[in-house]
C-alpha cells in the first residue's frame, strides 16, 4: 500500500514507520520540519513539508492521521489550549478536504483521538459506547473526531485511535517518570485510585495495523484490557526499577504545579478495548508488569 502518515516523527509514528516499511508499504511522512524528519526517519521514507501544495491524495491507498501538540508538555493557558486544539484539528481538515477532492480516494483515514474523549469518569467501565464527561480534553477530542469522520463515505472509511497512555521506550510518560523513579524518589500521584489505560507500544502498532486491514471503522480505545489504578502502576513501576515507591505527590502541590492539566495524571479512563477485541484482534502485552520489564528494558 502507498500510505501517507502525519505525526510520523512522533512517538507513536517513530515505531509506526519502520513496520510499514517493513511489511513492504510506501511511506509519505508529511512534517513541519523535513530535516529533523531526514535525520530519525529510514531514507526510503518520502517527506513533504506540509499539505499547502497538494491538491489531492488519489496515489495514497490510506492515510495515517497522528499529528498534534502533546498535551501533557506545558501548562493548559488559553494560548497553549488554543495550539493543542489547532494542531489537530487544522491537519485534520485539511486532510478531510483532500480526501473529498479526490477521485480514487484512500480506502481509509485512520485517525488520532485519545481516551480523554471521555473525560474524567472515575470509576466507570468505559467502552467506546460510554457517554463523556464534558470537560476539555472532551471538547478537544471531540471536535478531532467529527472533523475526521467527515471523510467516511463509500469509498473511504474511518477510523479513531481513542489512545490511552502509551508505554514505549525513549518517550512519552515513561520518560517523564524514569527519572524520579531511579532515583527512589518516585510514588503514587495524588489518592492514587485513578485509573490509568494504557497500552504498550507494539500493540499500539499492532492495533493501527490491524485497522489498516480489516474493514472496520468507527471509534476503538486504543488501551490494553486491563486498566490499573495509578497507586497499582507506580508500585510495579517500581518494583520493576528495584526502587521504593512511596513517596506520594499531594494533589494540592500537583495542582498548584500543572493548573488545569493536573486532570491529565489526577483523573482518568477505566477504559476497555471492547471493539477492538471484538474485531478480534488479540494483545500481546495485558499483563502490566511484563509490558514495563520490556519497555525500560
Amino acid at each position: 500500500m502507498n500510505i501517507l502518515v502525519t505525526g510520523g516523527t512522533g512517538l507513536i509514528g517513530r515505531h509506526l514507520v519502520p513496520r510499514l516499511l517493513s511489511l513492504g508499504h510506501t511511506v509519505t511522512v508529511v512534517t513541519r520540519d523535513p530535516e529533523k524528519a531526514r535525520s530519525r526517519l529510514d531514507q526510503r521514507v518520502n517527506i513533504w513539508k506540509g499539505l499547502s501544495d497538494v491538491q489531492d491524495v488519489d496515489a495514497f491507498d490510506a492515510v495515517i492521521n497522528l499529528a498534534g501538540e502533546p498535551i501533557a508538555d506545558k501548562r493548559w493557558t488559553a494560548a497553549q489550549k488554543q495550539r493543542l486544539c489547532q494542531s489537530r484539528w487544522q491537519i485534520t481538515q485539511r486532510l478531510v478536504t483532500l480526501i473529498k477532492s479526490s477521485d480514487n480516494p484512500p480506502s481509509v483515514l485512520i485517525s488520532g483521538s485519545a481516551t480523554g474523549y471521555y473525560g474524567d469518569l472515575g470509576e466507570v467501565l468505559v467502552t467506546e459506547d460510554e457517554p463523556p464527561h464534558n470537560e476539555f480534553t472532551h471538547k478537544l477530542c471531540a471536535k478531532w473526531e467529527q472533523i475526521a469522520s467527515q471523510a467516511q463515505s463509500d469509498k473511504t472509511r474511518v477510523c479513531l485511535l481513542r489512545t490511552g497512555v502509551v508505554f514505549a521506550p525513549q518517550g512519552g510518560i515513561l520518560a517523564k517518570m524514569l527519572p524520579l523513579f531511579r532515583m527512589g524518589l518516585g510514588g503514587p500521584l495524588g489518592t492514587g485510585r485513578q485509573y490509568m489505560a494504557w497500552i504498550h507500544i507494539d500493540d499500539m502498532v499492532n492495533g493501527i495495523l490491524w485497522l489498516l486491514d480489516n474493514a472496520l471503522q468507527g471509534p476503538f480505545n486504543m488501551v490494553s484490557p486491563y486498566p490499573v489504578r495509578n497507586e497499582q502502576f507506580t508500585h510495579t513501576l517500581g518494583h520493576v526499577l528495584s526502587r521504593p515507591a512511596f513517596i506520594r505527590a499531594p494533589a494540592t502541590a500537583i495542582k498548584l504545579l500543572m493548573g488545569e492539566s493536573a486532570v491529565l495524571v489526577l483523573g482518568g479512563q477505566r477504559a476497555l478495548p471492547k471493539r477492538l477485541e471484538e474485531s478480534g484482534f488479540g494483545f500481546r502485552w495485558f499483563d502490566l508488569e511484563e509490558a514495563l520489564h520490556d519497555v525500560v528494558r
